[in-house]
């Protein structure tokens, strides 16, 4: 199926998809300094995880729906599924194999979903 944009608008929408400081991640990064928590962001660690506790060796990573096929948001695309389906898949099965690798070597690993930071922050936290 050809794309239903010109190439340059397709450009721009896509450059425009973030991979770091997305605004989920902003969400629970200020709430977890306003209660105090100090972390690392960015961190050189298996998966680039979004926030990192270096000293409790936790890796925090906020998984989008969409990217990571939430079980309650998830929607199949409709266009290009050739692309998209098997590109979802691996992004599903990278997460699982990261939080695998980082627990074998220590490492405590936590994993939102993006809905979840945008329907109940403080429960995040307190949870957490």
């Amino acid at each position: 199926m050809a794309d239903c944009y010109p190439k340059e608008t397709r450009s721009k929408v896509m450059s425009n998809i973030r991979s770091k400081n997305t605004k989920p991640e902003m969400l629970l990064r200020k709430a977890l300094w306003k209660e105090g928590c100090r972390y690392k962001l960015h961190y050189k660690l298996i998966g680039k995880p979004d926030i990192v506790f270096v000293s409790k060796k936790v890796a925090v990573f906020i998984d989008g729906c969409f990217w990571h096929k939430c079980s309650s948001c998830y929607k199949e695309p409709k266009s290009n599924r050739e692309y998209w389906l098997p590109k979802l898949e691996r992004n599903v099965k990278r997460a699982k194999e990261v939080s695998h690798q980082l627990k074998k070597v220590g490492w405590n690993v936590i994993r939102i979903w993006e809905h979840d930071v945008k329907k109940d922050l403080k429960k995040i936290i307190k949870k957490n």
